[in-house]
């Protein structure tokens, strides 16, 4: 028996990295590599989880539809073995009217498994009444089945040997009709994959999805119209406690238990292995409500409740009149599928606990942001090759805290960061520095009015424009900035981004002072040269005159001569 069929894939491109289903898988059979979800086959369970949960849809099921259309024509008379969950998925829609539309879409008849789940109950009855086995088991569910095979191993023994009863009503057609082909309807996917287990005995499976959308192709459309049979009571397996119900739980000697939900079915199953219970036969159900909870249902009808009083109503009191094969022909066995995952060492956990951030077992959040219960579980799937460090959300906030903290403490000009209500939220050194403040604590949460002019702020945060400000003087520090405040109205923030250009100002009004004074000196020598110059001209034109009167006396002297 091979790990497990191709009939849960991943969609690869809406994956985003959301980590619900590894949060949601029971097993943590999912591995994380290149920002991608891929399933483990050899330890998924197939409980199908990862589909319901998954918000993207990146989870599909394999679609069988054309496999049973080529089915149908190959000439052989194919038969439909419906599930009787399909009272809850069909509301109000008997076997008679689901019959008529099977038949329609080309089937050569349909009956209900609960004819094979008379036979499986049945063969519960002996084990217990025959072999006195210590715990039993039911082995109805393949995904019940595969938690054992893959996870618990040691308690195979105690799983019952015993086929489905899918297989058992297969088996029983094909008794009856040598030639017939049988296909499987119901909510369930790991049905698909023990088909393909076990070849031979079921040759398809649908899902109740898949047989709606044919139906709806085909323009068929059910009617409702529920008919009765007294003789139905295994109508009640998809039922959580149905099982017991249909069977004689009379041995004094045994304790009837029902168990469904993944996680109790593992509490219970650790209990067994640790030797707690004993003398008991355990009805076990992965699915929470049994099958009436099944993953294709659990997807579409979440009305749990209303479902098990459909079934409820649809069963009869008495067993379906069917003959019981020999022990033999229902044999079916179960061997253990190894994992490939191996177990690192302590010294490997603790190097990637240490590559998280956590060197301590202090560190350890255990927050399961990441889909692991505990960090060190996520460190054992990191070494596993399922899991990247950059899972860990913790991890991934602090990097990116310290990455921003780094940057704008280390920034040379001051930031403060607002949120709405123009309360301080963030403030670096630089300008804790410009407003002769020790600590960030000290303004954390409160108004920016205590450390700088709202208006500003007020203004950016009623126009959602930007304001840039040059030279602004801080009267309270004595110093000069240039003031930038923007809006950010994805994280509802205002920051302010102040630079320091008291140097500069300062050195350009010492400057303009050194020109102011050079300028008036410049002015007063010149005034002095002037006054110096004009008194030169004064006393040359005296001169001049003097000179010119004496030269003028001289001439006519000369004349009269």
């Amino acid at each position: 028996m091979s790990a497990m069929t191709d009939v849960l894939k991943l969609k690869k491109s809406n994956c985003k990295n959301c980590y619900k289903c590894i949060r949601h898988c029971p097993v943590k059979s999912i591995r994380f590599s290149g920002n991608q979800a891929h399933i483990v086959g050899n330890e998924c369970i197939l409980c199908g989880q990862c589909f319901v949960v998954c918000p993207q849809g990146a989870k599909e099921i394999s679609d069988s539809t054309e496999q049973v259309r080529v089915l149908l024509g190959s000439g052989a008379p194919v038969y439909v073995s419906l599930a009787p969950s399909f009272i809850a998925n069909y509301n109000g829609v008997g076997i008679e009217e689901m019959r008529r539309a099977l038949l329609a879409l080309g089937f050569a008849g349909a009956e209900e498994t609960a004819i094979g789940a008379t036979i499986v109950k049945r063969e519960y009855e002996r084990l217990l009444r025959e072999e006195k086995r210590d715990v039993l088991i039911s082995s109805c569910c393949h995904s019940v089945n595969l938690l054992i095979q893959k996870h618990f191993p040691t308690l195979l023994d105690s799983l019952a040997d015993v086929v489905s009863p899918m297989q058992a009503h297969a088996q029983a057609i094909k008794q009856r009709v040598p030639e017939a082909k049988v296909v499987f309807v119901g909510p369930c996917v790991a049905k698909k994959d023990e088909a393909q287990q076990y070849p031979g005995i079921v040759d398809g499976v649908l899902t109740f999805e898949e047989l709606t959308e044919w139906f709806a192709r085909e323009k068929i459309t059910l009617e409702p119209a529920k008919d009765t049979a007294e003789e139905s009571r295994a109508r009640l397996f998809p039922t959580a406690g149905g099982i017991l119900k249909t069977m004689d739980c009379t041995l004094p000697e045994y304790t009837y238990l029902t168990v469904d939900g993944v996680e109790n079915c593992m509490a219970a199953l650790r209990d067994i292995a640790d030797g707690r219970l004993h003398d008991c036969f355990i009805e076990m159900s992965v699915c929470a409500g049994s099958c009436v909870g099944g993953p294709v249902m659990e997807k579409y009808h979440r009305t749990p409740l209303r479902d098990s009083i459909e079934v409820h109503k649809y069963a009869g009191k008495k067993d379906f009149a069917v003959e019981q094969p020999a022990a033999a022909a229902l044999r079916k066995n179960m061997d253990y599928i190894p994992k490939e995952a191996v177990q690192p060492s302590e010294s490997e956990i603790e190097a990637v606990l240490r590559q998280m951030g956590k060197p301590k077992p202090s560190d350890e959040l255990n927050c399961g942001s990441c889909g692991y219960n505990t960090c060190r579980e996520k460190a054992v799937a990191v070494c596993q090759g399922k899991a990247e460090i950059s899972m860990c959300l913790p991890y991934l906030k602090e990097r990116a805290e310290n990455f921003s903290e780094s940057i704008i403490g280390n920034m040379p000009s001051g930031i403060v960061v607002l949120n709405d209500k123009l309360e301080v939220q963030q403030i670096n050194r630089a300008a804790l520095k410009m407003m002769n403040l020790s600590r960030a604590a000290d303004v954390l949460g409160e108004p920016v009015v205590r450390i700088l002019d709202p208006s500003v702020f007020m203004q950016v945060l009623t126009t959602q424009k930007t304001v840039r400000r040059d030279g602004v003087y801080l009267a309270e520090y004595n110093k000069y900035v240039d003031q930038t405040v923007l809006c950010d109205n994805e994280y509802h923030l205002l920051v302010c981004m102040l630079r320091d250009v008291t140097e500069e100002i300062t050195e350009r009004e010492k400057k303009d002072e050194i020109c102011r004074q050079t300028a008036e000196v410049a002015d007063k020598v010149v005034e002095k040269q002037m006054r110096i110059v004009q008194e030169i001209a004064s006393l040359l034109g005296e001169t001049a005159a003097e000179t010119k009167i004496a030269l003028t006396k001289l001439k006519e002297s000369m004349h009269d001569e």
